[in-house]
């Protein structure tokens, strides 16, 4: 297996080189083995998919520690931390996540300014600027190169104000944050505005995005990194509850002859680990 070392090195390169790349989003060591088995250079969790597995909508700061350990872990690609809002308000106390999501394995990792709280959704300006500064600073300090990604949320928390994302992603960028991120851009036109105001690598989160947009469209624009959150969970669970229905509402069990062969999954497995 690698060293964090060396997955934080390859990490590190795939922000540097021309171009984008795909950083797709498993929420075990079995999801993240058979992408790593398909050619994947780098995997990032989802609290999403996360809090999926346990059939709920939200999961503790140390759930998803321990989730990032657990797929950082399973393979030897570079693992990114979905962190949320680093489970904490105060920015001393936010960067602390940072710390433990390096000590898990992680070679880089995310905070946002969604507050979790969905009467007051996002940090006040000044607070979340300072929060990620924190994050900045702790990045600076761990013995490896971390990649620290700042989020604006507003998107997709109500607040269809663009002008205003951009100032935070500006802010985010003059704090030290090496990629920024705002999930709920819909459009090209809207992503090619993100792109353009900010010199920082850009990560677009194709969950809320026009599902006809390409990887070849979003790097002609100048994005860096595509991920998309739990949708590859949605879209597993969607078809789970499909089979679930068959057999619940038919008696049928068409479902199982497109099943791959047990061996298949099993070489997929294997080869991921690395």
């Amino acid at each position: 297996m690698h060293t964090q070392a060396e997955k934080a090195a390859a990490f590190q390169e795939l922000h540097r080189r021309p171009g984008t790349f795909i950083i797709p989003n498993p929420w075990d060591a079995g999801t993240a083995r058979l992408l790593a088995s398909l050619g994947f250079e780098a995997l990032a969790t989802t609290s999403l998919g996360l809090a999926n597995t346990w059939g709920r909508a939200t999961v503790s700061a140390v759930e998803i520690i321990d989730n990032c350990r657990m797929i950082a872990a399973a393979t030897d690609l570079p693992t990114n931390g979905d962190l949320e809002n680093c489970g904490a308000d105060e920015p001393e106390a936010a960067a602390e996540m940072i710390r433990r999501a390096c000590e898990a394995g992680c070679v880089g990792g995310s905070i946002e300014d969604y507050t979790g709280a969905p009467a007051n959704p996002i940090y006040g300006f000044n607070l979340a600027v300072e929060r990620v500064y924190a994050a900045v600073e702790m990045a600076k300090s761990l013995p490896i190169p971390f990649v620290l990604t700042a989020r604006a949320e507003n998107m997709i928390h109500g607040r269809l104000d663009l002008d205003d994302t951009i100032k935070r992603l500006q802010a985010f960028e003059q704090a030290g944050a090496d990629v920024l991120y705002a999930p709920g851009l819909k459009d090209l036109d809207t992503i090619r505005t993100v792109v353009s105001s900010v010199t920082k690598p850009v990560n677009v989160v194709m969950t809320h995005a026009d599902p006809s947009i390409t990887a070849a469209d979003l790097a002609a624009l100048g994005v860096k990194r595509i991920s998309v959150g739990g949708s590859i969970s949605r879209f597993v669970l969607n078809a789970f509850m499909g089979a679930a229905r068959e057999m619940a509402e038919h008696g049928a069990f068409t479902f199982a002859g497109e099943n791959p062969p047990w061996r298949e999954l099993l070489d997929a497995f294997a080869k991921g680990q690395g």
